[in-house]
């Protein structure tokens, strides 16, 4: 399993949940847990996502949904689970 951490900050429109979902289901990357909150119009969510099966890469995949959210005014950051996991023991 290559699970990875992703994070969704903004401010909250249609369509965020359907956009990031659409991208990791083309890319066969499934979705282990999801969280999401929206606190005084700003939306707020973290994915754990495994890449095993993803017929694409890690740093493509960052960059498509970094782009993905530039569009729609988002934050959108990766992280591989290790890496984040190791920050937060600091």
């Amino acid at each position: 399993m290559k699970k990875i951490i992703i994070t969704v900050v903004g401010l909250d429109t249609v369509g965020i949940i359907a956009k990031v979902c659409t991208y990791l289901a083309e890319h066969q990357i499934n979705i282990l847990d999801i969280s999401q909150t929206i606190v005084a119009d700003y939306f707020n969510m973290m994915m754990i996502v495994d890449m095993a099966k993803a017929d694409v890469g890690f740093d493509a995949m960052a960059e498509n949904l970094k782009k993905a959210g530039e569009e729609m005014g988002l934050i959108i950051r990766c992280q591989r689970e290790e890496i984040f996991t190791s920050m937060h023991r600091i």
